[in-house]
C-alpha cells in the first residue's frame, strides 16, 4: 500500500440526496444506514449537510440528523459538513453541539460554513440575506466563545460551556483566510479546480495562527471519489449527480438524482450538454489501481492530512461498493485522531 495513502485519514460526507421514485424519508434512512456500513469499513468520520428548500436534498437539519447517525454507530466520529452559521444564532448552534457532545462524548465534530440559502426565496424564509455571510468571522468567534465561557453577555451556553467539540471551517475563497486567523482545521474543495484549491491551502498554511483548538494547520480536501471494477462503471456512478448539477444550472432548481440509464436516454440541449460534461470532469474515478494513483498525486500536491469523500449517486449499492473498494485501497481509512482533529 502507498505510504502517503496509508498515513491519510479518509472520511465521508453524505448529503442525503433524494432519488427519483424515492421519498425524503428514504434518503435520510439511507444516510443512517450508510454510516453504519462505513463504520464497519473503518472510515474516520461521517458528516451530514445543511440545505433548505432543495428538492434533491433531504438533509435540512444537520444536528438532528447527526444525532440519529451517532445513535446508530459506536466508534465513528460524526459531524456536520456543515452547519451554515449565518443561518443561525451562534448560541443556538453551541447549545445543539453541546447536547450532541454530551450524549456522544468524544465523537462529535462541528463543521461550519458561511453559505446563506440556495435562492432568494430560501434566504427570505430564513430571515437572512447574502450580506449575512460577510460577518461569518464574527459569528465564528462568538460561537467558539460560548464553548470557552467568554461571552460578554454574562449568559452561559448549557451544556456547551467547557466542552471541546472540534471545529472545522468549510473554506471556499475567503474561508481559508478565516480558518487561518481563527487557528482552526480547514475543509477545502472541490477537486475539479485544483489550482484554486492549492491557492487556498497555501494561503491557509502561510497565515495560520495556533489556537486552543489547533496548534498547527490541518487540511482536509473534499470531493468526489468513485471506485469500481472498471473505469466505465466508475464513470457511471458520476452520471446522476452530473446531470442534476447541469439541470440546476439550466432550470434554476436542483432535482432528485435520476438513474444513470435515464440520463443516457435523454435528449439534451447544447447548453445542458456543456454543463453535464463539465460535471463529469475533474473527479477521481476509475479502478482501484487508477484511483490509488490519483489519490497519491492529490496528496503529494496538497499535503492534506485527510480526504473527505462527497460522492452522490442514484445506485446506493454501487455507492457502497465504491466505498468498500476505497477502503481496500487505503487499508482501513480511519487513523488515530489528535485532539485538534
Amino acid at each position: 500500500m502507498n505510504s502517503l495513502i496509508a498515513r491519510t485519514r479518509f472520511s465521508v460526507l453524505d448529503r442525503s440526496r433524494t432519488r427519483e421514485g424515492h421519498t425524503h424519508a428514504e434518503a435520510l434512512r439511507d444516510t443512517v444506514r450508510l454510516a453504519r456500513e462505513l463504520e464497519g469499513l473503518g472510515y474516520h468520520r461521517f458528516w451530514v449537510s445543511e440545505h433548505h428548500g432543495v428538492p434533491g436534498v433531504a438533509g435540512s437539519a444537520p444536528t438532528v440528523l447527526a444525532a440519529a447517525v451517532a445513535a446508530a454507530t459506536r466508534t465513528l466520529r460524526v459531524g456536520t459538513g456543515g452547519v451554515m452559521l449565518p443561518n443561525h444564532r451562534p448560541l443556538v448552534v453551541a447549545e445543539q453541539f453541546g447536547v450532541l457532545e454530551s450524549l456522544f462524548p468524544g465523537r462529535i465534530d462541528m463543521g461550519l460554513g458561511r453559505s446563506v440559502g440556495f435562492t432568494d426565496g430560501v434566504r427570505k424564509a430564513l430571515g437572512r440575506d447574502k450580506g449575512d455571510a460577510e460577518n461569518f468571522e464574527g459569528q465564528l468567534a462568538e460561537l467558539l466563545g460560548w464553548f470557552r465561557g467568554t461571552s460578554p453577555t454574562g449568559v452561559h451556553a448549557r451544556p456547551a460551556e467547557g466542552l471541546t467539540v472540534p471545529p472545522f471551517v468549510l473554506a471556499m475563497g475567503e474561508g481559508a483566510a478565516i480558518a487561518a486567523r481563527a487557528g482552526l482545521p480547514m475543509v477545502i474543495g472541490d477537486l475539479r479546480d485544483r489550482e484554486r484549491m492549492l491557492r487556498g491551502i497555501d494561503l491557509y498554511r502561510a497565515r495560520f495562527r495556533p489556537s486552543p483548538w489547533a496548534s498547527e494547520p490541518y487540511v482536509v480536501v473534499s470531493g468526489t471519489v468513485a471506485v469500481a471494477a472498471t473505469a466505465d462503471q466508475a464513470r457511471r456512478l458520476l452520471i446522476p449527480e452530473a446531470w442534476s448539477m447541469a439541470y440546476s444550472r439550466t432550470h434554476g432548481t436542483f432535482p432528485p438524482l435520476p438513474p444513470a440509464e435515464r440520463v443516457e436516454e435523454r435528449a439534451v440541449t447544447d447548453k445542458e450538454r456543456g454543463f453535464y460534461e463539465s460535471g463529469l470532469a475533474g473527479h477521481i474515478a476509475g479502478t482501484a489501481e487508477q484511483v490509488a494513483g490519483e489519490l497519491e498525486g492529490l496528496l503529494k500536491e496538497t499535503g492534506a492530512q485527510e480526504v473527505l469523500v462527497t460522492t452522490s449517486t442514484y445506485d446506493r449499492e454501487a455507492l457502497l461498493d465504491s466505498y468498500r473498494r476505497l477502503a481496500a485501497i487505503t487499508g482501513g481509512p480511519g487513523r488515530p485522531s489528535p485532539a485538534s482533529a
